[in-house]
Parts: structure tokens; C-alpha cells; sequence
């Protein structure tokens, strides 16, 4: 079991970097006066990234209110 909790964890650590990355490249890009073309495919992809966080968050709550009262 704490090798599963150790790949979630790594894979957590992944995803939430990739999630800066997609979020904060083209925030950064707007503050600083460089508008492309590719921005807004990168919004587009950000909004798609906090979308599939909130799922997996409300999923993993849901998860858990289950294992607490089956307990």
C-alpha cells in the first residue's frame, strides 16, 4: 500500500506541475504584453485542466465520505 501512495503521490506532483505550466505560462505571457495566436489555445487548455481538477477533487470526496462511512 505505500507503494500506491507513493505513485499517486509522485503522480499528483506531475499533474499539478503540468496544471502550472498550462495556467501560469500564458497569465504570465498577458502580464508582460505578448499576445499570440497559441493563447488562446493555452486558455482553452487551462480551463480544460481546472475543469478535470474540480471533477477529480469532487471524485476523490466522494471517495473518501464513502470509505468514512463504511467504516
Amino acid at each position: 500500500m505505500k507503494e500506491a501512495t507513493d505513485i499517486l503521490r509522485i503522480v499528483g506532483i506531475i499533474l499539478l506541475g503540468i496544471f502550472v505550466l498550462v495556467v501560469g505560462i500564458p497569465l504570465v505571457l498577458t502580464a508582460a504584453g505578448i499576445t499570440l495566436g497559441i493563447l488562446g489555445i493555452l486558455f482553452g487548455i487551462a480551463v480544460m485542466v481546472i475543469k478535470l481538477a474540480v471533477v477529480l477533487a469532487i471524485g476523490y470526496l466522494i471517495l473518501v465520505g464513502i470509505r468514512a462511512v463504511l467504516r
